[in-house]
């Protein structure tokens, strides 16, 4: 199923049901991630060592950025997708931009001889990370969701797995394979096996790419992932004074002046 649509003009045809996709890293924070949260009013990002992202429920809502201000706290750095402006006061660090692909048409299928990885494999797994830079991978991302490898002769050379989930879609992720190996398919097998798990519990796969890395999107496309939006991606730094005086303790819940007050249902204190 082919889309007319293409990196350089970031449009495609609307797709049914892809509005949640519009603010993805929101939308798995406030949904089928939030144990992996840490959340103030209208900002969440994931917890240490799990996804370097943050999210805001409206990022031109300055409220929002007051909140993720109070959760960064002053002066620390912080990535956050999307965004169209940065308010005055944020220093932006480096920024890019993303492209978003959704199944169409993939054809999804266990691969016999990928085995599951876990927190025992985080050592390989960052090791092959550093070799091949698929995109952020810290200690904890394995814990995100299911992640697959090949091995060969015991060495893992190929992975893939899953990174955001939001309601109804879960999306692939860090898929690499070792120089030495590529040419033999085995992202093509990983990212198939992945896809399947993810339909078995009925979700759609979706994921991200820079949109620099053209081999890589013209691989997803060729796989029956259709191109369905441009992004900017901000590498920030939080203003370096509290602003309200105020600096949330997202561990304990206690602020630095006054004693925090219980949360409302919406992580507002």
């Amino acid at each position: 199923m082919a889309h007319p649509t293409g990196v350089r003009t970031g449009t495609a045809p609307p797709l049914p049901g892809t509005a949640v996709l519009d603010n993805a890293v929101w939308a798995a924070l406030t949904g089928p991630h939030a144990p992996l949260a840490d959340r103030y009013g209208r900002a969440a990002r994931y917890r240490p060592e799990t996804y370097a992202f943050a999210a805001l429920a409206d990022p031109a809502d300055p409220a929002a950025w007051a909140d993720l201000h109070t959760l960064v706290g002053p002066g620390h750095p912080v990535r956050v997708k999307p965004v169209e402006r940065v308010p005055d006061g944020w220093e932006v660090l480096g920024e890019g931009i993303g492209v978003q692909l959704v199944d169409t048409a993939l054809r999804a299928e266990p691969a016999p001889e990928a085995v599951r990885l876990g927190a025992g494999d985080v050592p390989e797994i960052l090791d092959l990370v550093a070799r091949t830079r698929p995109g952020p991978f810290l200690g904890r991302t394995v814990e995100m969701g299911t992640y697959l490898g090949i091995r060969h002769r015991g060495r893992l050379v190929a992975m893939a797995g899953e990174r955001l989930r939001l309601p109804g879609w879960t999306e692939i992720s860090a898929v690499c394979t070792d120089p030495a190996y590529r040419g033999r398919g085995l992202a093509t097998r990983l990212v198939r096996a992945v896809a399947a798990g993810v339909r078995e519990r009925g979700d759609t796969p979706f994921l991200h790419a820079a949109a620099g890395n053209t081999s890589a999107i013209r691989l997803y496309e060729s796989l029956g992932f259709t191109l369905r939006r441009r992004s900017r991606i901000v590498h920030l730094r939080s203003p370096g004074t509290t602003g309200a005086g105020r600096t949330l303790d997202v561990t304990t819940g206690s602020t630095g002046r006054t004693p925090a007050r219980p949360a409302t249902p919406d992580g507002r204190r």
